[in-house]
């Protein structure tokens, strides 16, 4: 195809192979994006293609990539906000024919769909950092490290230490939205446990993890973590050659005075205009149901 077609925060280059999504650097492009720069989606990595209404006189343009296929999209695991979605492109209404004939021409070139079963988008590159509210987070590539912030910290990460985690002893990342209440990233170790163990150990808070940083207002954003996420996440696949990620198991309910002082801190928040109504009625809901 060859052709371009620009929308709003980004401009689409149709290929014969793939389809070529450069973002836009500009001050109202979201900093995911701008964080991105550029991505190279291969037509084997997409499974459909979808062009319907949008917001105030707009039209949406968007491509459905394949499960597995895209690191950050498994990273994010639905947690991005509609506005941060990378695979959408919205154009003003009035080129809504135009898109619509793009549309047209790379549905017909689609001939693969279901899981990959290997990353077909390539992965932000390292070295990659951010600041979480408790350490800064880096990766060189073939390893993560938290190094801890005398501010923020637990004691019991304290008294852990900074942590360096190799590659080849991860399984998988779990991150958790800076955009949502408590989030996090958290390291998952490689399944190495024998069969005659009858359950694996309770995962710890975040706060209290040593394989996992928390976010806070201002610390690990989403145009941050989440590359940070994506980049770990494909190293590990990389490493482990398909091996399955591992599901972390629940956290053990919570102590009662541990879920007293959560509650204490969150009608601060509250009170601050930090954290909305509705926000702060379900998040203390899902704290007393722990009890």
């Amino acid at each position: 195809m060859g052709d371009v077609l620009a929308g709003f925060h980004a401009a689409w280059e149709f290929e014969s192979d793939s389809v070529l999504i450069r973002y836009e650097r500009g001050i109202r492009t979201p900093k995911l994006f701008q964080a991105l720069g550029e991505r190279r989606v291969p037509l084997e990595a997409i499974e459909g293609v979808t062009l319907t209404p949008g917001r105030r006189g707009t039209v949406v343009l968007r491509v459905q990539p394949r499960a597995g296929a895209d690191p950050l999209i498994e990273a994010a695991a639905g947690q991005l906000k509609e506005s941060g979605d990378p695979y959408r492109l919205v154009l003003p209404a009035e080129r809504e024919t135009l898109a619509e004939y793009y549309a047209d021409e790379l549905r017909a070139l689609l001939t693969e769909t279901g899981k990959t079963e290997r990353y077909l988008v390539a992965a932000p590159e390292a070295p990659l950092h951010f600041k979480a509210y408790d350490g800064k987070a880096s990766f060189d590539g073939e390893a993560v490290s938290f190094r801890w912030f005398w501010t923020g910290a637990s004691s019991a990460k304290w008294k852990a230490g900074d942590q360096s985690f190799p590659v080849a002893d991860l399984g998988g990342v779990e991150w958790r939205s800076p955009e949502m209440f408590e989030g996090y990233l958290r390291l998952l170790p490689r399944d190495a446990a024998p069969p005659a163990v009858p359950a694996a150990p309770a995962v710890p808070q975040a706060d209290q993890d040593p394989a996992a940083v928390v976010f806070g207002l201002g610390y690990g954003l989403v145009h941050e973590s989440l590359p940070f996420a994506a980049a770990v996440l494909a190293a590990v696949r990389e490493r482990s050659a398909g091996t399955p990620v591992p599901v972390p198991v629940p956290a053990p309910r919570r102590d009662p005075a541990d879920i007293a002082e959560r509650i204490r801190h969150l009608g601060e928040l509250h009170q601050q205009g930090l954290v909305t109504d509705e926000e702060f009625s379900s998040k203390k809901a899902e704290l007393l149901a722990e009890l």
